[in-house]
């Protein structure tokens, strides 16, 4: 009889595993203060929902897949760090009375905030310009929403 240890055998799998978990490790860092999505790039199948399964639990991030003719680019999306920041531009918005603008946003960084800020009265968010010169406005609503909704209910009789 053998008296001495085994060691562990590593399979295929425990590489990928080890791949996956220093990929999560970087993301996060590169993330941590950033409003702008991360795309990656030349993952397998496993590799995409290993990464969607480990954001989607986390409710400061997004995850997204698309396609690209073959190939597959998953996006995470700071939404924690968009929505923090459309926090913080809406009250300077509000405390200096003038609008606030936000460029170099993409569609959904934009969609985020938009949708983040819409149930705010006192705030009114507007995107402007074209392709890559869109940029998002954020600012202070004088009479609130609920006076235009009123105004165009009047309007309609």
């Amino acid at each position: 009889m053998d008296n001495r240890r085994r060691r562990p055998q590593r399979h295929h799998s425990d590489h990928k595993m080890d791949k996956i978990d220093t990929l999560l490790i970087d993301i996060q860092k590169k993330l941590m203060d950033s409003i702008e999505s991360l795309a990656v790039e030349n993952l397998n199948a496993y590799e995409r929902k290993r990464i969607h399964s480990f954001f989607d639990r986390k409710e400061d991030y997004e995850t997204k897949t698309y396609r690209d003719g073959e190939a597959y680019i998953l996006k995470v999306i700071p939404v924690g760090n968009l929505k923090r920041l459309a926090e913080k531009s809406a009250r300077e918005a509000m405390e200096s009375g003038e609008s606030i603008f936000l460029e170099n946003l993409g569609n959904y960084e934009r969609f985020v905030i938009h949708n983040h800020l819409q149930s705010h009265e006192s705030i009114e968010t507007i995107s402007t310009g074209e392709g890559s010169e869109r940029k998002l406005e954020i600012r202070p609503n004088q009479f609130g929403r609920s006076l235009k909704k009123i105004i165009k209910k009047i309007k309609l009789f």
